[in-house]
């Protein structure tokens, strides 16, 4: 098999990436200002670009696969497989919003309000497509980075921006009066890569299997503990689990080791619950990968 050639997204995906191949089992060392990073793995070659390019070299063949935005497929428009919906943005584990946001002052509540306007944006051609469909006619001009500080300055009357929250939208003292769509992280392949290459569609499966298993791991931990076998049919009810519950019993004794797989956020109001319940010796641990 040739090598496959994987796209790493430069810049605010960047860190998140490289960390979630590290937890997937893949240590993808960036040098300096390379543009090729190393890769632990002889049947892969790396190379790095803008989550804003990544769909127009995967699409026209210069790359088998990457990581990239939603966001910039619609962007490009371009014609890829997505293999995965990887579901993290630069900072978590929650999709990003492209929105519309106004001046807190301004009289303009709806799109409609827009027509005539100048809007800035990174997202040029998604957004004339958008403006368009609705037949709203709007000026876009591509905005170069400090997005928000444009309409605050009155350079612009609207900006269509990336946010998770509005927090920072917020800051700046604007308001949002619209949501375009949500946007997550992809796995994506060329096509013709993925429908015709059975060996690089194999390694692009095994990689997608264990991306998606590090993500799932993030939000879940692992809990072992104690019962008394008294006590065992109480507290087994109260265990959520991703299947039935791991249950052994004590060597010599009338307890039972019982070991599950929870949401992290559980663990808080489970734990209290498990021990007045009876169970004793819990242990929380963290987990690499859920397949």
């Amino acid at each position: 098999m040739d090598k496959l050639r994987l796209g790493v997204p430069k810049g605010s995906l960047e860190k998140a990436t490289l960390e979630l191949f590290r937890r997937s089992g893949w240590h993808i060392q960036v040098n300096g200002r390379s543009y090729f990073p190393d890769i632990d793995d002889p049947e892969i070659t790396c190379s790095m670009c803008r989550a804003q390019e990544m769909s127009r070299y995967v699409e026209n063949g210069a790359l088998d696969c990457g990581i990239t935005g939603r966001d910039w497929i619609m962007e490009n428009d371009s014609k890829v497989t997505v293999v995965a919906d990887l579901m993290y943005s630069k900072a978590s584990l929650n999709p990003v919003r492209w929105v519309v946001a106004v001046p807190a002052d301004s009289e303009i509540r709806s799109l409609r309000d827009l027509a005539g306007k100048k809007i800035a944006t990174e997202l040029v051609n998604y957004s004339r497509r958008y403006f368009k469909e609705r037949q709203i006619p709007v000026t876009i001009e591509f905005s170069w980075g400090a997005t928000e500080a444009k309409v605050a300055a009155g350079l612009v009357d609207a900006i269509v921006e990336v946010t998770e929250t509005g927090s920072t939208i917020r800051a700046h003292g604007l308001k949002i009066i619209h949501e375009l769509f949500q946007s997550n992280t992809q796995f994506i392949a060329n096509t013709q890569v993925w429908e015709s290459d059975a060996a690089k569609r194999e390694k692009m499966e095994n990689l997608n299997l264990l991306l998606l298993g590090a993500l799932r791991a993030e939000r879940m931990v692992g809990l072992k503990m104690n019962i008394p076998e008294q006590q065992l049919k109480d507290i087994i009810p109260l265990l959520p689990s991703l299947l039935a519950p791991t249950i052994a019993s004590l060597y010599e004794t009338d307890w039972y080791s019982v070991e599950v797989v929870v949401n992290q956020g559980e663990v808080r109001t489970l734990i209290p619950r498990l021990i007045r319940a009876g169970a004793q010796g819990i242990v929380e641990y963290p987990l690499h990968k859920v397949i």
